[in-house]
């Protein structure tokens, strides 16, 4: 039976350079060993991200709300709040218990993308 075993989302950024340096230094990715021109292909834990270089494409923090794309499902997310606020990453507020029963914060990218990360809060 075919399946789906990975998934990776692919995002268009203005500067490739900045956007690498940012989700590695910051955020804690590493470069997977794919190579091309204008692309960076990225990892973190279980999470892939292509990141293709659109110096001309209007950057995401200007396309208004709709520019979120991801929600990271954390483990111990006050440890990654501050494991990549001390690097440097652009955060909101710290975690903070939702009523939907989650424990979120939101932090942006270079580009204005915007990912929301959270932890179901135990009972």
């Amino acid at each position: 039976m075919a399946q789906i075993v990975n998934s990776r989302c692919v995002l268009a950024v203005r500067d490739l350079a900045v956007s690498t340096r940012y989700y590695m230094e910051v955020l804690g990715f590493s470069k997977d060993a794919i190579d091309a021109e204008g692309w960076s292909f990225l990892t973190r834990d279980t999470f892939r991200v292509m990141l293709g270089e659109c110096p001309d494409e209007k950057p995401a923090g200007e396309l208004g709300n709709h520019s979120y794309f991801a929600y990271w499902n954390i483990d111990h997310v006050d440890e990654f709040y501050q494991e990549i606020a001390a690097r440097g990453a652009l955060v909101g507020p710290r975690p903070s218990n939702k009523p939907w029963g989650l424990r979120e914060f939101f932090l942006t990218t270079p580009d204005g993308h915007r990912i929301t990360c959270g932890e179901i809060i135990e009972r």
